[in-house]
């Protein structure tokens, strides 16, 4: 009898343990709540945290949580044909640890977001006008890709590779929502081949299994214009 006693206590004990471990996973891996009603970034502050300080409560207006920046379409007459204007908080301080952002994205006809990651946020794109081709890789190298219209909505998973290219013969735009108040972009071409310092060309080479010659003449497209 008390074996078996001994037992169930072990038993006990070990669920216990796991729920505990469980419940503290659940709580640190997870964003904390607000502890005020807002905290609308201190932009000009020189302090470095995970996020901005917060202003003054008192120096608090309306428009440190507006912005008619997404209104209009944005100049597509660049390289790739497209451009991303960003409503977050760098343009609204009041976005500042709420964890969502906004941003428009308009395209040429054959424009094209190229291939790059948001390594803080999801996103999930709402078509406004025209057309795209939209896809996103797993890290298995799977090809998740659509077909887009107005009115159509799309998501791209966090940290992913993917892209948006309009293949119509009409301009086209979309809105594009983020969980994070800064999402972060990475282009994959800007990265790896305009960095600075730069890449090694041999690094490159060996990567992408060309030469270093091909790697330099490829880097002078990505410099930055004068």
């Amino acid at each position: 009898m008390a074996s078996s006693s001994t037992q169930l206590l072990s038993i006990s004990i070990s669920i216990s343990i796991s729920l505990a471990a469980f419940l503290f996973f659940i709580t640190v891996s997870a964003d904390p709540d607000m502890l005020q009603d807002l905290c609308v970034a201190d932009l000009s502050s020189g302090i470095k945290v995970n996020g901005f300080p917060c202003k003054d409560a008192a120096n608090v207006t309306s428009l440190d949580f507006f912005s008619q920046g997404i209104a209009n379409p944005g100049l597509t007459n660049n390289t790739f044909g497209a451009l991303v204007t960003g409503a977050n908080v760098m343009t609204i301080p009041g976005l500042n640890t709420l964890g969502v952002s906004l941003a428009r994205i308009d395209y040429a006809p054959g424009g094209l977001n190229p291939p790059h990651t948001h390594p803080r946020a999801t996103e999930v794109v709402y078509v406004l006008e025209g057309t795209l081709d939209v896809g996103f890789l797993t890290t298995a190298n799977k090809l998740i890709a659509q077909s887009l219209k107005k009115g159509d909505v799309f998501a791209f998973p966090k940290g992913l590779v993917h892209f948006q290219k309009n293949n119509g013969r009409v301009p086209a735009s979309v809105v594009a929502a983020f969980n994070s108040q800064l999402p972060g972009t990475q282009s994959l071409g800007a990265t790896l081949f305009g960095s600075t310092p730069p890449v090694p060309d041999s690094v490159l080479a060996q990567a992408f299994q060309t030469s270093p010659g091909t790697v330099k003449h490829i880097k002078t497209k990505f410099q930055p214009k004068k």
